[in-house]
């Protein structure tokens, strides 16, 4: 410990300054876009699944675990992937995104308050269109996004 608290002392300190947490150039809102396509998709696998057969009681509770292990499988990738979404569209808006954007894009705050209020009720419900309302939106996001890249 006394060699780093003599290098501390011996090395000067520079300022350094960032406008965010990390270095530029690794945000990328596909992650975000992914998230919200599983979310479409477990929407639509959870209303394709078949429902419990009826028949003999051994037949019936068996369906039935099959019905309830495979929609709640869904249910959790689905939700956790509408936090993921949620996650990834914060971490733009808080660490990406810069008052520049705003000014050239002056929709982008309501548009990432709306998505993300999107993740929540696609965590809620299972709704087709919610779920696809919620991937027009992110992509809109990416598109601004890619915008600013430019």
């Amino acid at each position: 410990m006394d060699v780093i608290a003599y290098l501390i002392k011996i090395l000067p300190a520079r300022p350094a300054f960032a406008h965010c947490d990390i270095p530029c150039g690794i945000y990328d809102p596909q992650a975000a876009q992914l998230a919200a396509k599983t979310v479409l998709k477990m929407v639509q696998k959870i209303n394709e699944e078949p429902l419990p057969e009826n028949g003999r009681p051994e037949v019936i509770k068996e369906s039935v675990v099959r019905y309830e292990n495979a929609v709640g499988r869904y249910v959790f990738t689905k939700e956790a992937h509408a936090e993921i979404c949620k996650k990834e569209i914060l971490i733009l808006w808080t660490d990406y995104f810069k008052t520049e954007h705003l000014e050239k894009f002056p929709d982008l705050h309501e548009l990432v308050w709306k998505t993300a209020k999107l993740c929540s009720a696609n965590k809620r419900a299972v709704d087709e269109a919610k779920a696809n309302e919620l991937i027009a939106s992110v992509d809109k996001i990416a598109e601004i996004f890619n915008q600013t890249k430019k």
